[in-house]
């Protein structure tokens, strides 16, 4: 099943550990324009590698990271490690301590078909294309994407556990949580990591663009390369990867905002009573928890009135959408479905595009931007559980774009694993 590799990561000279809190980042899909421009004014910041800004933004990121490495700002590790990563965190509402348990590593870049690492969301093109362009430039993949195996023995934690007594790095981080990372170098101990993965399926839960980001330069590297054995740098790719049945793992909801309905909002409501009980509310800040735990109920906040939605269930046959009975059954698809494609006309395939549509994972967000006109209107969600992530998965189908919102979000700055051939950690380096 899945191959892993320990990596022998680039990491922050170590004159700057105890500035680490100044040099991490969000995630280039979640970092708001505030912080970036925020984070872009500290010259070292790990924003300028995962992000880089210029007309030629990939290049720029490649010429610093030849800077960084020359001046010692970033050195690579001497020995290939598995890197042990704990998100510490409280849900808001919550007093509730959470502890998610992960590692970092290099997993071998599988084909969809291989049926090894699988997907449960569609992606954006542009977004994968930016993805593809910055790795080619720099071989260097700067953030981690987020993968679960499932290993209901817990075989790996007590390793974890060990290494967490002499963390390398702790810091707080945008969203409140506090990362810390930890090393394993032992030889033996990382042939126990390897050794597990060896009998699991992954499921991709966050970075599906990075993924095929780095999908797409093997298949490109692949066709280039007449001797290609799978063992080359590019075959492989950074991953966060965490146990699925751990109870400290969290999705939360992601909401849609609309900029502007394609059709009169008198329109639009009477459209919705073909398909939805439509019941006016009183107050939006309410959306949220009328709909909770109720299966293909929706809020919906336009022009400064609420409405929760519920779908007629005579109606839920209607869905003529090629897919598995297990992503019929969500909530997103049959939103997707009835809103956008019936109602307002959005085919499926230009949903994945369609300018104005946005995706926030914020509740009180969602309500401003209506009330500012920024958005006409707002779409409120439950979130996905990891039973039907699962189910997904399995099925071979995937979801609708945007549909999980893994918390929290792996941050950028404490590793960075590299693809070039003579800075790759071979099962030839000592101890291996």
């Amino acid at each position: 099943m899945a191959e892993i590799k320990p990596l022998r990561a680039w990491r922050y000279h170590s004159k700057f550990t105890p500035e680490i809190d100044s040099l991490t980042s969000p995630l280039f899909d979640v970092v708001s324009k505030k912080q970036r421009e925020a984070l872009y004014q500290n010259p070292l910041n790990s924003i300028h590698l995962s992000v880089p800004r210029g007309e030629e933004p990939a290049q720029n990121a490649a010429t610093l990271l030849h800077e960084w490495k020359r001046d010692q700002v970033l050195h690579q590790d001497e020995l290939p490690a598995i890197y042990v990563y704990y998100q510490h965190f409280q849900l808001a509402g919550s007093n509730k301590a959470y502890v998610r348990k992960g590692f970092l590593c290099h997993i071998k870049a599988y084909d969809w078909d291989e049926k090894i690492l699988l997907r449960h969301e569609n992606t954006i093109p542009d977004a994968v294309n930016d993805r593809i362009e910055l790795l080619e430039k720099t071989l260097l993949n700067s953030s981690a994407t987020h993968g679960l195996y499932a290993d209901p023995d817990f075989r790996l934690e007590q390793f974890m556990d060990e290494a967490m007594l002499d963390p390398v790095y702790e810091t707080e981080d945008y969203q409140g949580a506090r990362d810390v990372l930890a090393i394993i170098q032992d030889a033996r101990v990382i042939e126990q990591f390897i050794s597990v993965l060896k009998e699991k399926q992954v499921l991709l839960a966050d970075g599906h663009h990075r993924y095929e980001g780095s999908l797409e330069y093997r298949k490109k590297m692949m066709a280039a390369n007449p001797h290609h054995t799978g063992n080359e740098a590019y075959n492989y790719h950074l991953m966060y990867l965490t146990n699925s049945e751990s109870d400290d793992l969290r999705i939360l909801p992601t909401h849609r905002l609309l900029e502007k309905l394609p059709i009169p909002k008198e329109d639009f409501l009477q459209k919705l009573e073909q398909f939805f009980v439509v019941t006016p509310k009183e107050d939006p800040f309410e959306l949220n928890e009328v709909i909770a735990g109720k299966p293909w109920a929706f809020g919906l906040y336009l022009d400064g009135q609420a409405y929760k939605l519920r779908l007629k269930p005579e109606v839920h046959g209607m869905i003529d959408w090629e897919t598995t009975p297990e992503v019929k059954e969500l909530d997103l698809t049959v939103l997707h479905f009835f809103v956008f494609e019936k109602v307002l006309g959005i085919a499926s395939e230009a949903q994945r595009n369609y300018p104005g549509l946005s995706y926030v994972r914020n509740f009180t967000e969602c309500i401003s931007k209506v009330d500012t006109h920024a958005a006409e209107a707002a779409f409120i969600t439950n979130e996905v559980s990891m039973e039907q992530v699962k189910k997904v998965c399995y099925s071979g189908a995937i979801m609708p774009q945007k549909s999980t919102f893994f918390y929290p979000k792996v941050i950028c700055g404490f590793v960075f694993s590299s693809i070039k051939e003579e800075e790759f950690a071979r099962e030839t380096d000592p101890g291996f």
